[in-house]
């Protein structure tokens, strides 16, 4: 992630003829359920989306053991920010064991799941057209989910105008958006290797680390469940701060109290998609 003052190569022409083209799909469907998470592009889309069409446009959040209740918490505070109505339905992915036997495309039956109950809620609620935060970059990694939501119809406007991760948060801090420098995220099962079992356990002991690094000043944290060893990652220039803290018994203890035994530190950082390259070697 770059800093809002080292993002301003972006073209100005080339970003207003993307925006323009994104608020030109978002009044064509005239009402929309943006499927929200209080991330930065879901966050993004769901504020362009209000401005441009008022109560035509709502949120549609999925509260499930699949990401932490801080979360939860963050985007709806943000919501009422940009004054969107959102609606929340509880979900329990868990319960799908295509998912919980967790495959490599375990993606693909979430995804599946969710967005079968987003498109009920919105339908109920009265809006057909049915909208992620997908953005341009998502094309780059492997992500089977997209295929459960392109069987349903899901629209992707963000992605579909070629709008980057970088052009977004810098989007996002022009209309003031809090998120527009929120790190990276992905759900917790995201941390497990496939062919692992997801488990609740599992889940909250991935999200007790990362809660710990982050109350630390860590960014881009994912601490990867690797059985009774942690793989860490966190942004790149902290890896050499990390190591220094975890040769001193206080920060060591700290992270094993969450569970695991033995801690690896990524001297990489974080990479998106990180998991997938350990799977495939």
């Amino acid at each position: 992630m770059l800093p809002y003052d080292k993002i301003k190569f972006i073209s100005d022409a080339d970003l207003s003829a993307k925006l323009i083209r994104l608020k030109e799909s978002l009044v064509a469907m005239d009402k929309i359920a943006v499927a929200y998470s209080g991330g930065v592009d879901s966050t993004f889309l769901l504020k362009i989306a209000y401005d441009l069409l008022r109560n035509k446009a709502i949120g549609i959040y999925v509260d499930s053991p699949l990401q932490p209740q801080r979360e939860k918490q963050e985007a709806i505070e943000v919501a009422q920010l940009i004054q969107a109505e959102i609606y929340i339905i509880n979900l329990n992915p868990l319960s799908k064991p295509d998912f919980k036997r967790n495959p490599d495309n375990r993606c693909y039956f979430c995804k599946g799941y969710i967005f079968d109950e987003i498109l009920k809620t919105a339908t109920a609620k009265g809006y057909q057209n049915v909208v992620d935060g997908s953005n341009h970059d998502d094309t780059g990694d492997y992500r089977p989910g997209k295929k459960a939501l392109m069987e349903r119809k899901i629209g992707s406007p963000l992605q579909e105008v070629g709008l980057t991760k970088e052009e977004i948060r810098f989007l996002s801090k022009e209309y003031d958006l809090p998120t527009w420098n929120k790190d990276a995220y992905a759900c917790l099962a995201s941390r497990i290797p496939y062919d692992v079992e997801i488990t609740s356990e599992r889940l909250n002991q991935i999200d007790k680390a990362e809660q710990l690094l982050r109350s630390k000043g860590y960014r881009d944290v994912r601490a990867r469940y690797y059985g009774d060893e942690v793989r860490i990652e966190v942004r790149q220039d902290q890896v050499k701060k990390l190591q220094q803290e975890v040769k001193h018994k206080d920060m060591l203890k700290a992270i094993i109290r969450t569970g695991f035994t033995r801690v690896y530190i990524e001297p990489l950082g974080y990479q998106q998609g990180n998991l997938n390259k350990w799977d495939k070697k």
